[in-house]
């Protein structure tokens, strides 16, 4: 079984290894504490103490409190609110749905048309980083993308009980 030291595992996660590496390590069979390991790399790199559970995507994660709860925050230390809540309804929204809007970031005709799909960009209203962006319908309810079951990936994945 492989184990990557923490230098490979940082490159891994700032998308600095070449491809073919990726691929190997993405094929193998993962070391059993790669998990703990990367946590450990992304709590270094948040100017926050708060124990990181577990990541949510680029610059999100669910933390622990002091006082037991359970938050989203940004890398930055903005907190969303309760991990279980949908975390985009408290983020800084910019919605693409006009030509001029969809030109910004994309030539002419190779955007959607804008009566039928809009771009939602979600972004951090402290360090206004983008932390995701959805293509829908306009008028579509805003997406939760998924809801953990923390308890479960803690006791039945890591073999141990939730911090």
């Amino acid at each position: 079984m492989p184990a990557y030291d923490r230098e490979t595992l940082e490159m891994l996660l700032d998308g600095k290894l070449p491809w073919n590496e990726v691929r190997a390590i993405m094929s193998s069979f993962k070391d059993p504490d790669r998990f703990d390991k990367m946590v450990e790399i992304m709590q270094s790199r948040v100017p926050w103490d708060d124990r990181i559970l577990l990541p949510l995507g680029l610059h999100l994660y669910i933390a622990s409190k002091p006082d037991g709860s359970r938050v989203v925050k940004c890398d930055c230390g903005y907190e969303f609110g309760d991990w279980r809540q949908n975390w985009k309804l408290e983020a800084l929204i910019y919605v693409r749905d006009t030509e001029e809007k969809m030109q910004e970031i994309y030539p002419p005709l190779m955007h959607s048309n804008p009566e039928w799909i809009e771009l939602r960009e979600y972004y951090c209203p402290r360090c206004r980083t983008q932390l995701e962006v959805e293509a829908l319908p306009p008028g579509y309810p805003v997406v939760h993308d998924f809801q953990p079951d923390l308890e479960t990936f803690y006791k039945e994945w890591l073999n141990r009980d939730l911090p």
